[in-house]
C-alpha cells in the first residue's frame, strides 16, 4: 500500500516531466547542434563521418541530457528516418526522441488521471489516447500544409515563369518566390535556396523538396524541370503549361470533393459514432457498459462489431476516394 501510495504522483511527475520536456524543445527550436543543423540541410557527408559526428553528439548529451540514453536508443531505430520525415514535413522541428517523449508523458498524464477519477478501463483509454493525440496533431499539420501549399503551388509556377521570362536565373526565380509568396511555399522555396547555396545542386534540393512534400503537383513540376535541364527547350512555356493542368486538376478535385463529401461524412459517422456512444456510456453509467468488457458474449459482440465498423469505413472510404 505504501508503494501504491507513492506510485500516483511519481507517474504523474514523470509523465508531465517528459512532455514539458518534448515541448521546451520544440519551444527553443529543437535545440539541435550546428552539425545536425548542416546535416538536415545539405546531408550528413560519409557514412564514417556521420557515425563520429553522432558519437561526439551522444557524449556531448550525456552531460546535459538525463534521457540521453532513451535519445540514442530511438533514434537508433528503424522507423526514426520515418518519423523525423513526418516532422519535417509538418514543420515541428522536434528530434525524434523529443517527439516521443511528449507522446508518453501525455499518455502517462492522461491515463493515470483517468484511471484514478474513473476506473483502469477509463485509465487504458486515456493513455490510448494521449499517446495518439500527438500524432493526430502531427498528420493535421502535415495535412493543412500540403493542402495550403497545393493551393499556392499554381501560382507559385506562373511567378517562376514570369520571372524566367524577365531574365532572372531558376536560381534566382526561386529566391524570389521565397521572399514574396507566403507560408508554407515561402519557407520551403528558401529551403531550397538555403540547401543550394551550401553546396547541394539544383536537381538534389528539388528532390528533398519532394520528399519533404508529398504532392503529385509537385513532382510534375520537379520532373519537367529535370528533363528540361537534360534536354534543354524553354523552361517558361512548360512551367505555364503545367501551371493550368494543376489549375485544372484541382478544380476537378474541388468539384469530386463536393460530390463525395456526404459519402465521406458517413464513413465518419459509421467509424466514430458507435465509439462515441460507448465511451460517453461509460462515463455515464459504467456498471451499464461492465457486461461488455466482463463477460464472454460481450467480448465477442465487441471484437464483431469493431471489424464491422472497419470494414465499412474502408468500403466508404475506398468508394469515395476518386483519382484524379
Amino acid at each position: 500500500m505504501e508503494y501504491a501510495r507513492y506510485a500516483l504522483p511519481a507517474g504523474l511527475f514523470l509523465g508531465v516531466l517528459l512532455f514539458f520536456w518534448g515541448v521546451s524543445s520544440l519551444l527553443a527550436g529543437g535545440g539541435m547542434s550546428v552539425e545536425e543543423r548542416m546535416a538536415r540541410y545539405a546531408g550528413g557527408g560519409s557514412p564514417e563521418e556521420q557515425k563520429k559526428v553522432a558519437k561526439k553528439q551522444r557524449r556531448e548529451r550525456k552531460d546535459i541530457d538525463p534521457f540521453a540514453t532513451l535519445s540514442s536508443d530511438v533514434q537508433d531505430k528503424r522507423f526514426a528516418a520515418r518519423v523525423q520525415r513526418d516532422l519535417a514535413r509538418a514543420n515541428l522541428k522536434l528530434r525524434v526522441a523529443e517527439y516521443y517523449y511528449i507522446r508518453i508523458g501525455l499518455a502517462l498524464t492522461l491515463g493515470l488521471l483517468l484511471g484514478v477519477l474513473r476506473d483502469p478501463l477509463s485509465g487504458v483509454v486515456g493513455a490510448l489516447l494521449g499517446y495518439m493525440l500527438p500524432r493526430f496533431y502531427v498528420g493535421r499539420r502535415i495535412g493543412g500544409r500540403l493542402s495550403a501549399f497545393n493551393k499556392q503551388l499554381a501560382d507559385t509556377i506562373t511567378l517562376l515563369s514570369n520571372s524566367l521570362r524577365a531574365g532572372s536565373s531558376f536560381l534566382q526565380s526561386i529566391e524570389l518566390v521565397s521572399r514574396e509568396t507566403p507560408a508554407p511555399m515561402g519557407e520551403e522555396m528558401g529551403r531550397v535556396v538555403r540547401e543550394v547555396n551550401l553546396g547541394l545542386g539544383m536537381d538534389e534540393a528539388l528532390a528533398n523538396l519532394v520528399r519533404r512534400i508529398r504532392s503529385d503537383d509537385l513532382d510534375l513540376m520537379v520532373t519537367a524541370i529535370g528533363v528540361q535541364q537534360q534536354v534543354g527547350g524553354n523552361l517558361a512555356e512548360i512551367l505555364d503549361t503545367i501551371a493550368f493542368t494543376i489549375r485544372e486538376r484541382v478544380r476537378i478535385k474541388g468539384e469530386i470533393n463536393t460530390l463525395t463529401a456526404q459519402g465521406r461524412m458517413s464513413g465518419y459517422l459509421v467509424a466514430f459514432l458507435p465509439i462515441g456512444i460507448a465511451v460517453t456510456l461509460n462515463f455515464i453509467n459504467p456498471s451499464f457498459m461492465e457486461p461488455l468488457f466482463t463477460q464472454l458474449i460481450g467480448q465477442i459482440l465487441l471484437g464483431v462489431g469493431a471489424v464491422m465498423m472497419v470494414i465499412g469505413f474502408i468500403a466508404i472510404q475506398k468508394i469515395v476516394d476518386i483519382k484524379v
